[in-house]
């Protein structure tokens, strides 16, 4: 499983949400005050080489584009976490995430919909 740090997965949001950038572009993407040249260069090596990310030369610019899609990345993200936390057991990672995440009612009806709505795929 693959994991980023907190840098580097901002970082990658930037990517996921452009499809392909420039470091200057991603630099514009962080709030202020923005990070050095020299830490985002930092940051898109790292990404390189655990092959999240690559890119394609232009003279001396590099265009950088994603390799994993995020949903992806997040589903191997979650799968992880149930595995770690909930004893590789999704149905107690659901109840846990229902009953502690301070859901509304609206939100929880919500949630019912898309359960009803998969229950029904798997007839």
């Amino acid at each position: 499983m693959i994991k980023l740090s907190k840098s580097e997965e901002q970082l990658m949001e930037y990517i996921w949400q452009k499809e392909k950038a420039f470091m200057k572009d991603l630099i514009e993407s962080f709030p202020d005050p923005k990070p050095a040249s020299t830490t985002v260069a930092t940051l898109l090596k790292r990404m390189t080489d655990k092959g999240v990310i690559a890119f394609n030369q232009y003279g001396n610019s590099r265009e950088y584009y994603p390799l994993i899609k995020k949903a992806d990345y997040f589903s191997n993200h979650v799968s992880g976490m149930i595995k770690s936390y909930f004893d590789d057991s999704v149905l107690q990672f659901a109840s846990f995430f229902t009953r502690e995440s301070n859901l509304s009612r609206s939100q929880l009806e919500e949630l019912k919909k898309i359960i009803d709505s998969e229950i029904k795929k798997k007839k």
